[in-house]
């Protein structure tokens, strides 16, 4: 929703009754330097620095690889490198799955290949049958019980493009729970239209769930151009395709979430809490998905640590996201007892684009502060535009708590082009954008940690809405 200045500064009159009796403000000295490190930021090239190095240094990072190892050295090392106060660890494990090899192809008369890829958590095996097409996933669910026996679903939905990616709900709902539908229906493999939005042969991988006492089946997404092939084939009469997955789990791995400190100077246990996720799927080197958000929070970080912060400031490079949100999930339990010492978080994983909009937890209870952050915030070309936002991947869990969160919204018009795919690489990624990724974030810390006041952190039932 947009709003002009105007309506802005009106709702914010009216709302002004609603607050606490002493509401949470920043003071003048705070936003004048706000300003100004927003300004440095935008002409700061260590977000471009951190990004490069981990997409060159260490690469593709899947949640288990020996890659994720080095990332964790990586991580460690650069926080330091960036003059970070304490770097620690937080141990994470998780079920190991591997990717080896993977295969597809049309047999019969009309016989080629098609490029695709398992999808994360996929069971391995070799399969062949007729293939049975589905403009979506709502058109399998209504197919019969047990009506594609022998045979291989293929959910042929394409993806449309958005700022907010909203249609990801689709693409990633058929990722998510088709295989576990295709196998109701009888299916022996799983195939799907990859979620993505653009036009190529690089298929999207990403992660899938076999609901509890199914038996898995082999799945796998196609290239969207190789799904529209299929599509083609299939409607010229019955298809045939083979399926061969060597992939699967193998044992548990332990990881770690890398964090990195900068200790407050008047309250050094009260949290601001920002970051993104260490680990990336294993076809591309993962510079959107997360290295940008990894970039983005450990350089707002250096950037506010010669101001000194009033409150300690916390960058959390989260393991595993992409297979479970094990990383998130597991700082949660670990930091359940201090959920009121979170003042407030903030997480970048979607991508580098450019930030428009600003909204938080916080928008009826304080208006004033959302007031403070948007005048340093607007020069950048965000946009104040409440209920829309909510806590990125990572500190849902512990927003669910009881954490208060605030969103940074990145433009991800093209983010599910890249997404998951072999294209998710450094040269991706618009310096300028990355720069004023950093900018927004780094004021929004800056902020934060002089705020008097807090942001309504209180701890909560962790299964509680948030």
């Amino acid at each position: 929703m947009r709003r002009t200045a105007l309506a802005f500064a009106l709702a914010l009159t009216i709302a002004l009754p609603l607050q606490a009796q002493q509401p949470t403000r920043m003071p003048d000295a705070a936003m004048a330097q706000a300003a100004a490190l927003r300004d440095r930021a935008l002409q700061d090239d260590t977000g471009w620095k951190v990004l490069e190095s981990l997409t060159t240094e260490v690469g593709p990072r899947l949640a288990g690889s020996e890659a994720d190892a080095r990332a964790v050295e990586w991580a460690k090392a650069k926080f330091r490198q960036l003059g970070y106060d304490k770097v620690w660890t937080e141990p994470v494990t998780f079920p190991k799955w591997v990717r080896r090899s993977e295969h597809g192809e049309v047999l019969g008369p009309h016989a080629q290949k098609l490029v695709l890829t398992a999808l994360g958590g996929s069971a391995g095996g070799t399969v062949e049958g007729e293939v049975v097409r589905f403009p979506d996933l709502a058109a399998l669910q209504a197919a019969p019980d047990g009506s594609l026996a022998g045979k291989i679903a293929f959910v042929d939905y394409q993806m449309k493009a958005a700022r907010d990616g909203n249609d990801y709900r689709n693409g990633g709902g058929i990722r998510g729970g088709g295989p576990s539908v295709a196998i109701r229906k009888g299916a022996i493999g799983f195939l799907m239209r990859s979620a993505g939005t653009e036009t190529s042969r690089s298929p999207h991988t990403g992660n899938t769930r076999y609901e509890q006492g199914l038996t898995p089946i082999p799945a796998a997404a196609l290239s969207t151009i190789d799904a529209a092939q299929l599509a083609r084939l299939v409607a010229l009469g019955p298809t045939r395709v083979k399926l061969a997955l060597d992939c699967g789990f193998d044992g548990e791995y332990t990881s770690q979430n890398v964090i990195g400190e900068i200790t407050g100077r008047k309250h050094p246990d009260e949290i601001v809490l920002i970051g993104g996720h260490l680990d990336s799927w294993d076809h591309g080197t993962g510079a959107i998905d997360d290295g940008a958000g990894i970039a983005i929070s450990m350089a707002a970080g250096a950037l506010v640590k010669p101001l000194k912060p009033a409150r300690t400031i916390r960058v959390v490079a989260f393991a595993n996201e992409e297979q479970g949100l094990f990383g998130g999930r597991k700082y949660a339990d670990d930091h359940a007892g201090d959920v009121a010492k979170h003042v407030i978080a903030a997480e970048s994983d979607f991508g580098a684009g450019h930030v428009y909009a600003f909204d938080s937890s916080a928008r009826d209870a304080q208006p004033q502060a959302m007031q403070q952050f948007m005048q340093v915030l607007a020069p950048l070309g965000i946009e104040w535009q409440p209920g829309q936002g909510g806590p990125e991947s990572d500190i849902g869990a512990m927003a669910a708590r009881g954490m208060a969160w605030a969103s940074l919204a990145h433009d991800g018009t093209h983010y599910f082009d890249l997404h998951h795919n072999a294209d998710d690489t450094l040269d991706k990624v618009d310096p300028k954008d990355l720069a004023q990724n950093v900018a927004a974030y780094a004021a929004f810390t800056w902020l934060a940690s002089e705020a008097q006041g807090g942001f309504g952190s209180a701890p909560k039932a962790p299964d509680a809405k948030h």
